[in-house]
């Protein structure tokens, strides 16, 4: 094919492919398409509580088989507990990990290959932060929310995504934040984690797509701060404008995300727009804004919890 015609056909599927994303941002998520995975086998990490927690709830509701993995066993076991309740005959594994050790990572993931099967779905949602100011955090604590934040991603998919590739079948939901998508005083182990969790995502969707392998999807995720307790302390200067988000919606949202394949989902929708400002204003700009907002100091009264 000629380069004018490489072109010709380039403007066409530009065309499209706009077509297709004005449709996906005006008609109500109750409208589209979604997916089946009654059956699929879902992974959650950070299952113990919070966002995983809910989420494990979701995905037995949808009819999946639930993998709950988590540092804490007795908080694991209690959203087990949980799913067998609400939905009896939901089929559920629990296993004790800690996401911040490779070996235990590796070891797990072939746990649960030799006990159930194939794993379809990969939601990495395990967090952890430190919240303090980047010359006040130790070494140790920097490392460990990397190997919680992102290192455990590497791990989890390198163990799960080769199966999803041969049957050109599953899902890899990446679970970072807002602050992965802009620096936030106070928090830059946190956000230099969430930054690198999100460049692994763009990645590997490009990668994906390189294969040809159309039936394995990536959505990642990034909300503003949840009302979780993760981030007690945290205040907005202009609360009305940037609410906390609640756990429940944002569960909702992320299935939703996942089972319409939307790549990237960011909560709230304001954030799309600081996105755009972002990449068009100047950086002294949109520093400038930033310190009028109140995010120089929003965490200068952190108190969080230390694990999600």
């Amino acid at each position: 094919m000629g380069l004018l015609a490489e072109v010709v056909a380039l403007l066409w599927r530009v065309v499209w492919l706009w077509l297709v994303a004005i449709y996906r941002a005006v008609v109500p998520i109750s409208f589209q398409r979604r997916k089946d995975v009654t059956g699929w086998v879902a992974l959650v990490t950070g299952s113990g509580s919070g966002i995983g927690r809910l989420l494990a709830v979701r995905l037995a509701r949808l009819g999946c088989r639930v993998v709950l993995w988590d540092v804490n066993q007795q908080a694991n076991e209690e959203t087990a507990d949980m799913l067998r309740v609400h939905h009896p005959g939901a089929q559920v594994w629990t296993y004790t990990v800690d996401l911040s050790r490779r070996e235990q990572v590796y070891a797990t993931a072939k746990q649960v290959k030799d006990d159930i099967g194939v794993v379809d779905i990969v939601i990495n949602n395990a967090g952890i932060i430190a919240g303090t100011d980047f010359l006040n955090t130790a070494d140790e604590l920097s490392l460990k929310t990397m190997q919680v934040n992102v290192m455990s991603h590497f791990w989890t998919v390198r163990s799960f995504l080769p199966g999803m590739l041969q049957r050109d079948q599953g899902h890899i939901v990446t679970v970072a934040s807002s602050a992965g998508l802009m620096g936030v005083p106070g928090m830059t182990d946190y956000c230099v984690s969430k930054f690198s969790a999100v460049g692994l995502a763009d990645c590997l969707r490009l990668e994906i797509a390189k294969q040809k392998k159309f039936g394995v999807k990536t959505t990642v995720v990034c909300p503003g701060f949840i009302d979780t307790g993760m981030f007690q302390g945290f205040k907005y200067r202009f609360p009305k404008l940037m609410k906390d988000l609640k756990p429940p919606y944002v569960a909702d949202k992320i299935v939703e995300a996942f089972l319409t394949d939307q790549p990237m989902l960011c909560l709230p929708r304001s954030f799309y727009v600081l996105l755009i400002l972002k990449g068009i204003l100047p950086v002294s700009v949109f520093d400038a804004l930033s310190d009028f907002s109140g995010i120089f100091n929003a965490m200068d009264g952190f108190v969080g919890r230390k694990e999600d």
